[in-house]
């Protein structure tokens, strides 16, 4: 073969890589420039947002405008979460901190459920939705999830690199949820670095750890997602954790040094006086033809949320209760007890046949098991009207903590919750705001000992739950994040 018949064979592939480089550069998403802050103006804003201007962004206009009338507008975050952005509370707070301080936020994930409603009122907030993986493709099975896992990833990257971007304008600041870490790092690192924008990961778990409750701890998939998390967050701007146990791993495993901001309740996680509980025992249809039993204290109201994954096994709360109903039988001064479970997921279904035969066998003869799924409003009114939040959060790394504890103190509620983990010291404790278990029969224990007689025991952690919960999410949020993104209160 001479150098004739060698060009001839190189030429077409070194013109078609030319071609898809050049297209690929031309087509690159646009560069964040700093020097052209999107400018918000007065008719931005209806009527009716200048009557709810707190809730609408337009009191914020109202703050930052200059003498013409312009607001503007600084710091741009992408609030990124690869899940359903209204089963994501803390990713939705992070968004109406930015905004109540002047920045504009974009929220960008999927809209499977109803996000908050402030998020929906305020014009410096926007929501960008990605589709979701076809539901045909979805399996529990461990073998078709093998086959599928790869499909929904490619699905994913498409989505996320298209609605990052082309769909939005280029924003100052990229604020990741991780886990789900597969593909979101790879696709936020790339796309930062073409856009000049600032990344900055907010660990809530690890997705290795979660992946390995699944498939195991050996499993080659773990270990390859264990390292890529680690290799493609480790080169972000910035890294808030949830907890202080969650940063010194951080620093140990990758060398990545992360702030802890701690999950708070945010401001519409409220105590009820005995007026509102009682109109909102009789208001709810899971409550109402109880309202009067449980004001009177004959019964028991504990609530407990749940996204129905394995990481919270349900079946511990399911043998407390039919434990303490058998003991209520043999001790009939032992309140009846209504349990309500709010919250959507995979092994709902499960556990809803086991709570179904569990009735049929009568033994939760003295107890009544519902699910709800409930508006935010309603959620908040509910553990406000409860007497003991559940959190069967078990933890797949050891080091984060159950938002819905932190929900539960804004309303003043004791919580008695799964303590086996390393970071729960953080978040609850033991005897002054909460009780900790680590089996049904520990559960079983807490439950007879908090609701019988009068209560007194329950009442005193009520008062270190409601010392608790005076410190609130923007308390938590303005030193850490408000100061890195550049905010001012």
């Amino acid at each position: 073969m001479d150098l004739l018949d060698i060009l001839q064979l190189i030429l077409p592939v070194a013109v078609t890589i030319s071609t898809a480089l050049t297209i690929f550069i031309a087509t690159l998403p646009q560069i964040y420039d700093r020097s052209q802050p999107r400018e918000i103006v007065d008719s931005d804003f209806t009527e009716a947002d200048k009557k709810d201007a707190e809730k609408s962004g337009y009191a914020s206009y109202q703050a930052h405008k200059d003498e013409n009338g312009v607001f503007k507008v600084d710091t741009s975050v992408h609030v990124v979460v690869l899940g359903d952005i209204g089963r994501s509370p803390r990713m939705q707070y992070h968004a109406l901190s930015i905004a109540a301080r002047g920045g504009r936020a974009v929220i960008i994930g999927y809209v499977d459920s109803d996000v908050h409603p402030d998020i929906q009122a305020n014009r410096l907030i926007s929501i960008l939705p990605i589709p979701t993986f076809p539901k045909y493709l979805q399996t529990s099975n461990k073998l078709l999830f093998l086959l599928t896992a790869p499909l929904k990833v490619l699905h994913q990257v498409w989505s996320l690199y298209y609605a990052l971007g082309y769909k939005t304008a280029p924003a100052k600041w990229m604020l990741v949820q991780n886990p789900p870490s597969i593909p979101t790092l790879a696709v936020a690192q790339f796309l930062c670095f073409f856009r000049k924008t600032r990344l900055v990961v907010d660990w809530h778990n690890f997705g290795y750890s979660i992946l390995a409750l699944r498939l195991g701890d050996s499993h080659p998939l773990v270990r390859i997602s264990e390292w890529y998390e680690g290799f493609f967050s480790k080169r972000a701007f910035a890294h808030f954790s949830v907890t202080n146990a969650m940063a010194r791993v951080l620093k140990s495993k990758w060398a990545i040094e992360a702030v802890a901001l701690h999950d708070r309740p945010p401001a519409h996680f409220q105590p009820l006086t005995q007026a509102q509980r009682s109109a909102f025992l009789h208001r709810l249809p899971e409550t109402a033809q109880y309202a009067p039993d449980l004001e009177k204290g004959t019964w028991r109201l504990i609530v407990s949320s749940t996204s129905w994954t394995p990481d919270e096994d349900f079946s511990v709360l399911l043998e407390a209760l039919v434990a303490y109903s058998a003991s209520a039988t043999d001790q009939t001064h032992l309140p009846k007890i209504l349990a309500i479970i709010t919250g959507k997921g995979p092994q709902k279904e499960h556990y809803l046949s086991r709570i179904r035969a569990l009735n049929q066998e009568k033994r939760l003869l003295n107890v009544v098991v519902l699910t709800a799924w409930l508006s935010a409003e309603d959620y908040a009114s509910l553990l406000g009207s409860a007497d003991l939040g559940i959190s069967l959060h078990t933890s797949s790394s050891g080091v984060d903590l159950p938002m819905k504890v932190v929900d539960m103190f804004g309303t003043g509620l004791p919580v008695a919750g799964w303590s086996e983990f390393e970071a729960w010291p953080e978040l609850v404790t033991e005897g002054v705001n909460g009780r900790g278990f680590g089996s049904a029969e520990e559960l079983t224990r807490i439950l007879e000992e908090l609701f019988i007689g009068k209560g007194g025991e329950l009442e005193r952690l009520r008062q270190g739950v409601l010392e608790e919960g005076k410190r609130r999410w923007d308390d938590e949020w303005m030193p850490v994040a408000g100061r890195l993104f550049e905010l001012e209160d």
